[in-house]
């Protein structure tokens, strides 16, 4: 196994004369009553992590918070005849509409209703666009045998302990005794990149290995996830492979928040703090 700790791929570069159709067109399917804020922290996170273009579909009934927090991300009203939440029609209308896009990101606040689960699934099967597949979506699939044979494209999965338990079920114990080892055979055994989260964020494509080196307890705050989601699928839309993008995401997102101006406080950042900081990562890597 090839272990990088902190070495970095490289990141994408921007020539003078560029324009927002070279950096891609970012789909982010998220949203449900009472976390709205987490697909608009994610589109804001794709865009300051350069992506060119970000969609963030949402329940039709929501979309009007959208327009309102999002000034410069747009916005895809989905039908929602169950309710303002994603179900099965939303998940047609995402497949009909998807050759628009680059890549995509799902998950983020979804929640987990039952039309919402089978949305989910639709989506993980048939969405051939390499994907960030975040939060709900896995716990969704964490109940379906086998699912990691059925993704159509590449995708980078981005748990936390805890869905990590879900997904393999192993406890939470044993995934942090040994993070590296579960994530490197999770990565092997699915075919696919895996960012698992927390203090010292791993991330493997099953043959390498990375550790990022961070370990900020400001981070353990929601929403924080949604903004890695975001940061991950842009580096993903700008080019960079699956588990390029991984890692590069993970550092980033990392760094942004040791920019933090109250970093030695141990609690009061919020997710939002990161978005600010997020180009000034970027700066640093240059």
């Amino acid at each position: 196994m090839a272990e990088d700790v902190y070495r970095l791929p490289r990141m994408p570069g921007r020539r003078p004369d560029a324009h927002k159709g070279q950096f891609g067109r970012v789909l982010i399917v998220a949203g449900s009553p009472g976390m709205t804020g987490a697909g608009c922290m994610a589109a804001i996170a794709a865009q300051r992590a350069g992506a060119g273009l970000v969609t963030l579909a949402l329940p039709a009934a929501l979309n009007f918070i959208a327009e309102v927090k999002l000034t410069s991300a747009m916005s895809r009203p989905l039908p929602d005849p169950d309710g303002p939440i994603l179900g099965p029609d939303a998940a047609r209308s995402i497949l009909q509409g998807a050759e628009a896009f680059d890549v995509a990101a799902i998950g983020p606040g979804v929640g987990r209703a039952g039309p919402t689960g089978q949305a989910m699934r639709t989506l993980a099967a048939s969405l051939a666009l390499p994907a960030v597949v975040d939060a709900d979506a896995l716990n969704v699939l964490s109940g379906l045998e086998g699912w990691w044979e059925h993704l159509p494209a590449p995708a980078v999965l981005t748990p936390h302990p805890g869905e990590m338990a879900r997904l393999t079920g192993m406890r939470i114990e044993e995934i942090q005794r040994d993070r590296m080892g579960v994530a490197r055979d999770a990565a092997r055994r699915w075919g696919q990149v895996v960012v698992l989260k927390g203090a010292h964020t791993v991330v493997s494509d099953g043959a390498r290995l990375t550790i990022i080196p961070f370990a900020n307890p400001a981070l353990a705050t929601a929403g924080t996830g949604d903004v890695l989601a975001g940061t991950i699928v842009a580096l993903l839309a700008q080019g960079l492979a699956p588990y390029d993008a991984a890692v590069c995401g993970a550092y980033l997102h990392g760094l942004a928040a040791a920019f933090w101006p109250q970093r030695a406080a141990r609690a009061g950042m919020v997710a939002g703090d990161l978005l600010p900081l997020l180009p000034q990562a970027l700066a640093a890597l240059a």
